[in-house]
């Protein structure tokens, strides 16, 4: 039972999650002319998927982040730290296979100082200490690098806006073992329990959620066609976190509605 109503958990907040956060937590976008064109071969069946996920959000997620944005902005930054400190375990592998060897080292080193010293990540004590900024790497920015083209657009239910590219890395993670989940505790082979897997994922969710709750807000109210908008918003955000935003490309967030309409008549 436990086991069920987990994985249901993990489903819903997964949505929040894995969609748009960028590396920190903000709905960013890299130049437009950056972004190849990519098919929307599932089309109707996206859409339909799209609105069951939007009745999702606005029924469970949205009111749960809006209770969350109540708490202290320490407990809410100490979620956020932690959760992004476990998300290393994802990135430093990701690190090696894309071949930087250097900041997989940088980001261990900033695991195991932010865990120890900084109380299991609550404290991002490798940022005070001037570690480089921290940049999120994920099995399908992986593919990615490696020339995999991103295949057509599809739309998970739950999981929200993917590619074929990327909805295969996720599931490198399940096919692997999920370093989340098969992360060693103070060096000893216990593991991270069911409970505190579950936990950081649906912090990460709620989180994000909350940060940017005025953001999709405005996004649907000036969008034409809101369901296009979110297709060019997350097709632009994983071209540029593939590039690495190529070190200097210019990351916009949008705000004012010339902007989405911008997006609507790409």
């Amino acid at each position: 039972m436990l086991k069920k109503s987990s994985i249901a958990i993990i489903c819903i907040f997964l949505f929040a999650f894995n969609v748009y956060a960028s590396s920190d937590g903000e709905l960013k976008l890299g130049n437009k002319e950056d972004t190849k064109e990519i098919k929307d071969c599932f089309e109707k069946l996206n859409r339909a998927t799209f609105a069951l996920n939007q009745g999702l959000d606005k029924a469970i997620i949205k009111p749960i982040a809006k209770g969350y944005r109540n708490l202290p902005d320490q407990v809410q930054k100490g979620a956020k730290n932690a959760v992004t400190n476990l998300s290393n375990l994802i990135t430093i592998p990701n690190n090696i296979l894309q071949g930087d060897v250097r900041t997989a080292i940088i980001n261990t080193g900033r695991l195991v100082v932010n865990t120890t010293v900084g109380l299991l990540g609550t404290i991002d004590v490798a940022n005070k200490m001037g570690f480089p900024k921290y940049e999120r790497e994920d099995y399908g920015q992986t593919l990615g690098a490696w020339g995999v083209g991103p295949g057509c657009y599809i739309v998970l239910p739950v999981l929200g806006p993917s590619t074929i590219r990327d909805t295969a890395g996720s599931f490198a993670n399940v096919l692997g073992g999920d370093p989340w989940y098969n992360a060693s505790i103070h060096g000893n082979n216990e593991f991270l329990s069911e409970g505190v897997f579950v936990a950081s994922k649906a912090i990460s969710g709620i989180n994000f959620r909350s940060e940017n709750l005025e953001s999709f807000d405005n996004l649907e109210t000036n969008s034409i066609d809101f369901y296009a908008s979110l297709r060019s918003l997350y097709l632009q955000d994983r071209e540029n976190k593939i590039k690495n935003n190529q070190r200097g490309s210019v990351e916009i967030i949008y705000q004012d509605e010339e902007d989405w309409e911008e997006i609507d008549n790409k």
